[in-house]
């Protein structure tokens, strides 16, 4: 099949800047029915269970509602977004931003020209399972990508439909139909909106099992070359800065890791810095002992800190610490990628070239494991409660 650069480039374009609009829906220009009728239109063309067409969409106009579902979103979510803001203020705190926007909703909602709610016939089981939402919930993302292909802005909402019952009694909602988002619809001051910071797929997907990644392919079967790796993560109930001198300390690991015992800095360097080495020392049942000489090639002030094995240029492995302000605290991130220069693990494959898929994947599995216990280690002594506290 030949793919066309120009409607991939235009669906592309829509899938990548679809952002949560809120300070920047313009209160003041109409939108026209036809243009929301239309991008149900397209919504409508989403997969559904059974093909049974069983959505419904609410388009509230009336001024007086639209303050109503205001206030009510306001009574359950929007004071508190509002009085957050108003806290954070000037802090720099990595809330504060979407604080800022959150607020701003909260404030203006009931003046957006459109509210709209997709509902779906039926009531979702709470049992979590796979049910209902599974026919909705693809045909509201669609319904937001359709208005920012038209200029048009929204921001999904949950949050407001928390009070179902009256919700349901001012939109005369039967009981056996359930909400399922709230749009705020308006143009767009401005339609420059780009794409957000994410993580690079390289680094987010795996294969063939959890936290399995690779910077090539992978191979079938998986060899060296493909930059096999993996990775051990963890929500810690602290602040950056503190998450930061914990993954800076090189000799920490050693407390947690049942294969790094220590290391030590080299050329007068008594911390990291970008081109510091330093010397550590390894220990595994099946290998003994041995030292690993490492540089320093990674070092991003409270965001990341990294180092590799023997080479800067043809490193036998990297390691890094990435650090991710999130609600309430930091998401650790530890990575290790095998290769691509030579290591320890080459002598091993060459002895039993048929068997390296396996001997790369029980090594990941051993780093894995060790890493894991680091990560889960810095976030048990970052949030022990002092004693007596």
């Amino acid at each position: 099949m030949q793919i066309d650069p120009a409607v991939t480039a235009a669906v592309d374009g829509v899938l990548t800047t679809t952002r949560a609009v809120r300070r920047r829906l313009d209160l003041e220009r109409d939108v026209d029915d036809e243009i929301i009728l239309d991008c149900i239109d397209i919504a409508e063309q989403a997969p559904t269970g059974g093909n049974q067409g069983s959505r419904r969409w609410l388009i509230v106009r009336d001024p007086e509602l639209k303050q109503r579902l205001a206030e009510l979103y306001r009574g359950v979510i929007g004071n508190r977004m509002i009085t957050a803001r108003d806290r954070l203020a000037g802090t720099g705190d990595p809330r504060e931003r979407s604080m800022r926007s959150s607020a701003h909703l909260a404030e203006h909602l009931g003046e957006v020209p459109a509210i709209v709610i997709p509902v779906i016939l039926g009531r979702h089981d709470g049992s979590g399972r796979p049910g209902l939402f599974d026919s909705v919930i693809q045909s509201g993302w669609s319904f937001c990508l359709a208005l920012r292909a038209r200029g048009l802005g929204t921001a999904w909402t949950t949050a407001g439909l928390a009070n179902a019952p009256d919700i349901k009694e001012l939109l005369d909602i039967p009981e056996d139909v359930t909400e399922i988002a709230m749009f705020p619809v308006a143009w767009t001051v401005g339609t420059d909106f780009k794409p957000a910071r994410r993580h690079p797929a390289r680094e987010i997907a795996y294969f063939d099992g959890y936290a399995r990644t690779f910077e090539r392919g992978p191979s079938h079967p998986v060899c060296m070359a493909d930059g096999p790796g993996t990775v051990a993560e963890a929500d810690i109930r602290a602040d950056p800065a503190a998450v930061w001198a914990r993954v800076t300390d090189i000799n920490l690991p050693a407390e947690f890791s049942e294969e790094f015992q220590g290391a030590v800095w080299q050329d007068g360097h008594d911390g990291p810095a970008l081109g510091a080495r330093f010397v550590g020392r390894n220990h595994h049942p099946g290998r003994g002992d041995w030292e690993a000489t490492c540089f320093v090639d990674v070092f991003e002030e409270g965001a990341a800190f990294g180092w590799c094995t023997s080479d800067v240029d043809n490193p036998g492995a990297r390691w890094r610490f990435e650090l991710e302000p999130v609600v309430g605290g930091t998401r650790l991130r530890f990575r290790g990628i095998l290769g691509p220069g030579p290591s320890g693990l080459d002598a091993i494959i060459e002895s039993r070239p048929d068997l390296e898929p396996r001997i790369i994947a029980r090594r990941i599995s051993e780093h894995r494991a060790n890493m894991q216990r680091v990560v889960d280690g810095i976030k048990t002594l970052l949030e022990q409660v002092p004693a007596g506290s």
